[in-house]
């Protein structure tokens, strides 16, 4: 089997299919990834062979931008004119010469790659979007639906007024479903799994064990648009009786903070692996990948959204019990000491993200929806051989 993983964004949207990608090589399968040409080497860099294609969102700048306020309006209109309307007709031609040249089976790709979807659809191979935004309230056919449409039409496909283009015959979530909005269930053709690691567990971060971890991240993308939370952040925590690990990404400077007491550890990048088992809190931007992380381990969060799917993530955080949300633009660094020394203190916070992080145990691993890729693809060409 042949399968082609693709992806629109950073990291985010890569990372949710990592694990099944390596259990389909594992199998013996052959596998490659297609994404903008600033993610080619993170893909590379994780072992699969990298195709270039479509527009490409990233930046090596490492100019800090104001944080704007967070406003979902404006988010949703970035997914239609970002990703639906700008994205998604430069990714859909040039993915469908790459399908037609590397001739895959299926394609695995990330629930808002639109022009995967097209370009697979047009070129009559099956496809399988992962879901990449945990909530499920963020990405909705409403939002999207006049772009694709003129996308589609423009590719001679027919019209889908209902945008069941976006959950086909087979959606894959490494979610778990008690996280997704009740508003917005998961579709009838998806299936959970649990993302479990290929490898050798890392090796935690060294602290006291009598002194709690704080680990505290924006991520990759908002980290350089958050104007001084950092700085908030740090001066509201710095003083807490915690080990405080700290990362701001591989465009900042850690030296940009100045010094700081010897219990605060600042770096580019850690393995989130490396400091979640010793952690008693995690602050974060409340991004997919970072809050389940968090839940994984049974952490809770205090989450400081400032856009995108961010906002819709803390709503599902508060409502579960899992940590408490503060309002990035506003937050003082008294606010921020007083939320986490909250969550710290309560248990009842604790034993909520348990409760997620069981949900999540009991999911079956990534090798469960390799299977059903695998059947997919079978199924396909039973199909074209009965013809």
């Amino acid at each position: 089997m042949r399968v082609l993983v693709s992806f629109v964004g950073g990291n985010g949207h890569f990372q949710p299919m990592v694990p099944l990608a390596r259990a389909a090589v594992a199998a013996g399968h052959v596998v490659a990834c297609t994404g903008a040409l600033s993610v080619v080497p993170m893909v590379q860099a994780a072992g699969f062979t990298a195709f270039a294609t479509g527009p490409d969102f990233g930046s090596s700048t490492t100019e800090r931008s104001p944080l704007l306020p967070v406003d979902r309006d404006r988010e949703e209109q970035d997914v239609r004119e970002g990703f639906a309307r700008r994205a998604a007709p430069e990714r859909a031609a040039e993915l469908l010469e790459l399908i037609a040249r590397w001739r895959p089976d299926v394609v695995v790709c990330d629930e808002v790659d639109f022009g995967a979807m097209i370009a697979a659809e047009r070129s009559g191979v099956p496809y399988v979007p992962v879901l990449v935004i945990a909530s499920g309230s963020f990405l909705r056919p409403d939002v999207v639906v006049e772009p694709l449409e003129e996308l589609r039409a423009a590719h001679g496909l027919p019209a889908d007024p209902a945008m069941t283009m976006l959950s086909p015959g087979l959606v894959l979530s490494p979610f778990p479903p008690s996280f997704r909005h009740p508003g917005f269930p998961l579709p009838s053709t998806a299936f959970s799994f649990r993302a479990a690691g290929d490898g050798p567990p890392p090796v935690p971060i060294a602290v006291p064990p009598a002194v709690p971890t704080v680990y505290f991240t924006l991520g990759t993308i908002f980290n350089t648009e958050s104007g001084d939370l950092f700085t908030r952040v740090l001066d509201g925590l710095e003083d807490l009786p915690v080990h405080l690990v700290v990362t701001v990404g591989g465009r900042i400077d850690p030296a940009e903070f100045g010094p700081r007491p010897p219990h605060v550890r600042i770096e580019r990048y850690l393995p989130q692996d490396t400091v979640l088992p010793r952690a008693a809190v995690v602050v974060s931007h409340g991004g997919s990948g970072t809050v389940l992380g968090a839940l994984a381990h049974g952490v809770p969060s205090v989450l400081i959204p400032m856009g995108a799917d961010q906002p819709h993530n803390a709503d599902r955080v508060v409502a579960l019990g899992a940590g408490v949300s503060l309002d990035a633009e506003h937050a003082t660094p008294a606010q921020i000491r007083a939320a986490v020394a909250t969550v710290l203190a309560d248990p009842a916070y604790r034993l909520a993200a348990e409760r997620v992080r069981a949900d999540i145990a009991a999911l079956p691993d990534q090798s469960a929806a390799l299977a059903l890729l695998e059947e997919l693809v079978a199924g396909q060409e039973g199909v074209r051989a009965s013809r």
